[in-house]
């Protein structure tokens, strides 16, 4: 089986400009290609999985990735899946952030010996003159096409800026750079991604006379269609300090059950006759699933050891056994205290159970919380320093989230 047969069989194909042709070109290792990632935040998250284990899998083949990194097109923004403008950054946010992706990939991305590069399209698109943009591609855009994209669809129901607008042709001339400056045929992204895909082939025609082609990747979503990688409003961050390996580890082992196998089946490197064996599994061995599919991920992002932690964590909490020294642990305060004595509540937003003090007083009248096994009812209720000494007290808020708090 093929590299392109083996993307088949897992579920990630989605649109493709020229099947057999994109077919032909990664079986044989032959595929420069690159997949774009804009600097909006300073850590990638879980929803690049795809796109990260994607080049993996093309790289192992023989073929050669680019990581564009988007210094330049993250100054305009992308108005895909947005119904309202994303927030501008400054050039030093930027930066920042490119710096932090590219610790990120070299995680997945092998860039020794020229067998992958990584660019900036800060540094070609910062540099355009504007008027020579409009007379060198402007002509190659329909305004009537770019109005009926996808991408567009959405924002131009609350107002689409120009700023905006100019998006598909900045993403448009990256892929017809590249093409001239590193034989890149071959672009990847998002299913979000395919009309601004099309105007990069469609420009690289029309202005070369020469076929590029792309090739979409089906968004992961849950079986109601939401996508994944993101928990309580938030992303699952691939940065350590913003989701920790247990917390990363935790999201993936709570998957539901309708949606473990398609995860592992599109996610992990796991051989596909295994995944159809795991296939058959019911009630409890989906757990077992669960299990796999998180540390195998956990471990793939943050290392054996770390996933080994989370996995130790969640079985001392979950199943009665296993590590409790890898509990998620976090210190209280002295300025938590006030005469002694520190409020539920505020161990809730101090342990990051909760993020306000209402939201904290809602799960205590609810009946959420426990500490040290005993349910507390009462908002009120107040600990001393001397109760958290030691090795320190379990809280927890529902079923699944939960702090080792100590002093």
């Amino acid at each position: 089986m093929g590299v392109y047969e083996e993307l088949e069989a897992r579920g990630l194909l989605a649109q493709v400009t020229d099947g057999e042709k994109i077919r032909e070109l990664i079986n044989s290792g032959k595929a420069t290609f690159y997949i774009g990632f804009d600097c909006t935040a300073d850590s990638l998250t879980a929803g690049h999985f795809m796109a990260l284990t994607l080049m993996k899998r093309l790289q192992m083949a023989g073929n050669k990735p680019i990581a564009l990194i988007g210094g330049g097109t993250t100054m305009i923004g992308d108005p895909s899946g947005r119904t309202d403008m994303r927030k501008m950054l400054t050039r030093e946010d930027i930066d920042h952030n490119a710096e932090c992706f590219k610790r990120q990939m070299e995680k997945f991305i092998d860039f020794s010996d020229g067998k992958a590069l990584m660019v900036n399209n800060a540094d070609w698109l910062l540099n355009l003159n504007y008027v020579e943009l409009l007379r060198e591609v402007g002509a190659c855009f329909s305004v009537n096409n770019m109005l009926r994209a996808e991408c567009y669809k959405q924002r131009m129901e609350k107002g689409l800026s120009f700023l905006e607008f100019n998006y598909m042709i900045m993403q448009s001339y990256d892929f017809y750079y590249m093409f001239q400056k590193y034989d890149c045929n071959l672009e990847f992204g998002g299913d979000d991604q395919w009309s601004n895909m099309l105007g990069g082939t469609e420009l690289i025609r029309r202005k070369l006379g020469k076929d590029a082609h792309a090739m979409t990747i089906t968004l992961l979503t849950d079986s109601q269609g939401k996508k994944m990688g993101k928990t309580a409003g938030n992303a699952v961050w691939l940065d350590p300090k913003k989701t920790t390996p247990y917390e990363f580890y935790q999201y993936w082992r709570n998957v539901g059950d309708a949606d473990v196998i398609k995860c592992i089946r599109m996610l992990t490197f796991l051989p596909l006759d295994q995944i159809e064996e795991m296939a058959t599994w019911k009630d409890a061995k989906l757990n077992e699933a669960k299990e796999i599919l998180a540390y195998e991920l956990t471990n793939m992002v943050h290392g054996e050891e770390e996933a080994k932690k989370a996995q130790e964590a969640s079985k001392a909490l979950f199943a009665g056994g296993g590590d409790m020294a890898n509990v998620p642990t976090v210190a209280l305060k002295d300025e938590d205290f006030r005469d002694g004595k520190v409020d539920i509540l505020q161990v809730l937003v101090s342990a990051g159970l909760c993020a306000t003090r209402s939201e904290a007083r809602r799960n205590v009248q609810q009946g959420g919380v426990t500490v040290a096994d005993e349910k507390v009812t009462d908002v009120a209720t107040a600990y001393d320093k001397d109760f958290f000494a030691g090795d320190g007290v379990m809280v927890r808020r529902g079923k699944k989230a939960f702090k080792k708090v100590t002093v």
